[in-house]
């Protein structure tokens, strides 16, 4: 087991159950809990957006899933706020319901747990334990509102918190003057097998639903059949560990993809994710 360095150490004194940016250290088990925010706040302490947020967050796209090799550096077991971290080694189906929370400009720029620097306007997120790096589909439960998120950052190291997203995350979510809302995080895999167990082409998708009862997935994939104006051969239902997921493809490029996401969303009220196989 190894205890990782946390270049945010402070902040997470501070910030019990924020961004973590890197792993902190053992010495960490005797930090305090940091005080309750003030009612109303989305963050702790001088934590929050910046002074002139960029006003077109909402044309800022999900994180696209993609093949990406995994950082052993950023999946060993490590040790923050005295409890031990056992980060997944490899992809397979995950899906947890909790609060989710966000982090902003006291970790823009900061180096996260893959190396890469904190963007509070990309579509991230910190977890404890999902691989780096990895895609995660967050759907909040009060609304029904979904994004994909890339995972590339550990936190919240909060008891009753599952995962950190990003400002802007949080801002399409909708809980952003709340600080933290109750959230469903599944897990996205690029390399899922059809449900014929054969490897689907390589090529640009679109991931409607996903469910672990192959027939919730069979009465989506009707619907889609009844409503949208899209040939049928470019539907499917792909099978991947114990989630059956329901996709639409290949396309020819991504605006062809964004034209049946639009669709989509328009026509059923669904948030479809792009999925890029190569």
């Amino acid at each position: 087991m190894k205890t990782i360095p946390l270049l945010c150490f402070a902040a997470l004194v501070l910030v019990l159950g924020g961004c973590a940016s890197t792993p902190p250290a053992k010495q960490a088990s005797t930090v305090k809990q940091a005080p309750t925010p003030p009612k109303g706040g989305g963050y702790y302490l001088d934590d929050g957006p910046e002074a002139n947020p960029p006003a077109n967050l909402d044309a800022v796209p999900d994180a696209v899933p993609r093949k990406e090799p995994l950082l052993p550096s950023a999946n060993r077991t490590y040790v923050a706020l005295g409890n031990t971290y056992t980060p997944q080694t490899t992809r397979r189906p995950y899906s947890e319901e909790g609060l989710a929370s966000w982090y902003g400009r006291r970790f823009q720029g900061k180096k996260t747990s893959s190396g890469e620097p904190y963007d509070m306007y990309a579509m991230t997120a910190a977890h404890p334990t999902l691989p780096i790096p990895s895609y995660a589909r967050v759907t909040s439960l009060e609304t029904g509102k979904s994004v994909v998120v890339r995972i590339n950052d550990r936190g919240p190291f909060h008891s009753k918190r599952i995962i950190d997203l990003s400002y802007t995350a949080a801002y399409k979510l909708g809980y952003l003057g709340r600080g933290s809302a109750r959230v469903r995080v599944e897990s996205i895999d690029p390399d899922a097998e059809d449900a014929q167990g054969k490897a689907p082409q390589d090529g640009i998708y679109l991931q409607v639903g996903a469910f672990s009862r192959a027939d919730n997935a069979r009465h989506l994939l009707d619907r889609l059949k009844r409503q949208l104006d899209i040939d049928t051969s470019q539907m499917r239902v792909v099978l991947e560990g114990g989630l059956h997921r329901v996709q639409l493809g290949p396309y020819a490029s991504d605006d062809a993809a964004r034209t049946d996401r639009r669709r989509v969303r328009e026509r059923l009220d669904l948030n479809a994710v792009l999925v890029r196989r190569d």
